[in-house]
């Protein structure tokens, strides 16, 4: 599954879900929990059930309600029956959570009579104090577990921050810390790591910026709220033509067998090879992704 970009829609605008459908994003996060009034949900879930029964070239996935809210189970109920890609999970206190989480939703796929599991999860990993310092538990992987992300505004919230960035636009340290264990914890459950968004959509060139910073760091895509942003983060997250011919240079000088190789001069070892391997296998995925 690619996830370069993630676009979230308000799921109680139909006319913001019906422009999603054209979108470039990798996956669309058809979202119940912050952009939705509380009174507007039953109506917001109305419409994910009619927008899952189409076919999309995105991935669909829907944020839910934090567990113990009392949306959680309404929109479990709601929406696990459409069969969406995945449920985005906010505020989770840590992997924990979403075991429970996972009892709910086999219970609904059983009665939906849906494959057990096909329904993936990807927690917005940081948003609470007790979740920061549970980050380390995802070495053993949920079930279901897809990806990890992050988010710095409820975090900022509970703990009482001022701010998450200084006058420059560049995350406290705290933050660079809670971002950098993200990155970490996915990596050691083996899965992707996906940047959180860059709330000024007007801002071009500094979310050009951080999501380039963010591919080079290792994250795998990253978070949108604004269809302007999409290009922007598929780009950053593509290989360019010279990324894959260098790939390609590289794989080739170890085509003896020997475990290090030299080109152009300079050594190379397994770790490049490796890199190298991924640049070419994610372009194909890309290729065969792309219409034709």
């Amino acid at each position: 599954m690619i996830l370069r970009s993630l676009l979230f829609v308000p799921a109680d605008s139909e006319k913001k879900l019906a422009k999603a459908r054209g979108s470039a994003a990798d996956a669309l996060i058809l979202d119940l929990e912050d952009s939705v009034a509380a009174e507007n949900r039953p109506k917001a879930r109305e419409l994910v059930r009619e927008f899952l029964k189409d076919q999309h070239r995105q991935s669909i996935w829907v944020r839910i309600n934090p567990l113990g809210s009392e949306d959680f189970i309404r929109d479990v109920e709601a929406v696990v029956a459409s069969a969406p890609a995945g449920l985005v999970i906010p505020k989770p206190d840590g992997p924990h959570a979403l075991n429970v989480i996972d009892a709910h939703i086999l219970t609904r796929e059983s009665l939906a009579e849906l494959p057990a599991g096909g329904i993936k999860l990807l927690p917005v990993a940081t948003e609470t104090p007790a979740a920061v310092l549970s980050l380390q538990d995802y070495r053993s992987p949920p079930p279901r577990l897809a990806a990890l992300t992050w988010g710095a505004e409820d975090l900022a919230a509970e703990l009482g921050a001022a701010a998450n960035r200084d006058e420059n636009g560049e995350f406290l340290l705290t933050f660079k810390i809670v971002r950098t264990l993200c990155l970490l914890a996915a990596k050691a459950a083996g899965v992707a790591a996906i940047e959180t968004l860059h709330a000024n959509f007007r801002d071009i060139a500094e979310l050009e910026r951080a999501a380039r910073s963010a591919q080079r760091e290792g994250f795998s895509g990253m978070l949108a709220i604004h269809p302007d942003q999409v290009e922007i983060i598929n780009a950053a997250f593509t290989p360019s033509q010279a990324d894959i011919e260098q790939a390609r240079k590289v794989v080739a000088a170890f085509d003896t067998g020997a475990g290090v190789a030299s080109l152009d001069g300079k050594m190379l070892d397994q770790p490049h090879l490796k890199q190298a391997k991924h640049i070419l296998a994610l372009s194909e995925h890309l290729q065969e992704k792309t219409p034709a």
